[in-house]
């Protein structure tokens, strides 16, 4: 078997299972199995945005929580302008139709990535690195200094978002709903790879110097991609917003935007489903050894530590036998 199809193999199980468990909980009563999945898919699907700049852009971003909890605020402020029956900042009207807030989520996350992106891209390396964590920790003090919206304290969510022919209150329709959402989420990842777009970026971080030489300019593509990568990350905080039933500054600290970079690492950087094996085995971790121990994180610092001394191309990459090509 190539090490092609075995990566297949493993991804395909990886789905499987994903899919199983939940259908498999709801069957012998046991919805908590469910919500662990629902959680398993949001922070694959955020991991997978950031996998768009990190994986295929070589852009280290510690800034992704800001777009992470940008659109958790945008579901938690919809939702309780709802319950509340006010009116929006500006006078617009609250929803609790979640393809509205989804967009709304997508499209200010999209039109803060633009100036932060621009500014970033100027540099590289650590200063990259430092200038988007300190744009992500502005808008994190600026939640938590926020008292219309819970400030520290966070705000939650009495109502959960609707979706059309979805009882999105239930555990099994809102996973399946997720699950469709990471999907498409992992089919946009995919066509970005393979296309045009998509080359120009990963020459972009192997040798930008003669990308530029050809005629094509370096900073656009990364800047789309930086972007795309906020909007995707964005999503993903709406529905884990709804998930918690809460928003809080934690959802904008940069913890969060270091947990993505471990997802990412852990399951293989710039593979398709590297997002969801990392977030598997992040998620499973914190519940196995989370009721055992509250130093759960020292036994994932060990494995994260031996696939990147032992296994470069991530779990996904050791269990298929191909290193990684990037």
């Amino acid at each position: 078997m190539t090490a092609l199809s075995r990566e297949t193999l493993v991804s395909s199980l990886l789905v499987v299972m994903l899919v199983a468990i939940p259908l498999a909980a709801t069957m012998a009563g046991e919805p908590f199995y469910v919500t662990l999945a629902t959680r398993i898919a949001i922070l694959a699907l955020a991991a997978v945005g950031l996998n768009i700049a990190l994986g295929l852009g070589g852009l280290v971003s510690f800034g992704h929580a800001a777009f992470f909890g940008l659109g958790g605020y945008v579901a938690g402020i919809f939702a309780t302008h709802a319950f509340n029956g006010e009116p929006l900042p500006f006078g617009f009207a609250a929803t609790t139709s979640m393809p509205v807030i989804w967009l709304s989520a997508m499209a200010l996350c999209g039109l803060v990535a633009l100036p932060i992106g621009a500014i970033s891209l100027r540099t590289s390396g650590v200063y990259f690195i430092m200038i988007t964590l300190a744009f992500a920790q502005m808008i994190y003090y600026f939640a938590v200094s926020w008292p219309s919206y819970g400030g520290e304290d966070g705000l939650s969510i009495y109502v959960r978002n609707s979706f059309p022919g979805l009882n999105t209150a239930q555990p099994l329709p809102y996973f399946l709903l997720c699950l469709g959402v990471l999907i498409a989420g992992l089919v946009l990842f995919q066509l970005i790879k393979g296309s045009r777009f998509g080359t120009a970026l990963e020459a972009s971080r192997q040798n930008p110097t003669r990308l530029a030489a050809v005629g094509i300019a370096p900073f656009g593509i990364r800047l789309v991609a930086f972007v795309v990568s906020a909007m995707v990350t964005g999503l993903a905080g709406a529905l884990f917003a709804d998930l918690n039933r809460f928003v809080s500054p934690s959802m904008l600290s940069w913890h969060m935007s270091g947990e993505l970079i471990v997802l990412i690492i852990l399951g293989g950087k710039g593979r398709l489903f590297g997002p969801l094996a990392g977030a598997m085995v992040y998620v499973l971790f914190e519940y196995a050894l989370g009721g055992i121990t509250e130093r759960w994180q020292f036994f994932l610092g060990l494995i994260l530590l031996g696939v990147v001394l032992f296994a470069r191309g991530g779990l996904l990459g050791l269990l298929a036998g191909k290193a990684h090509h990037g």
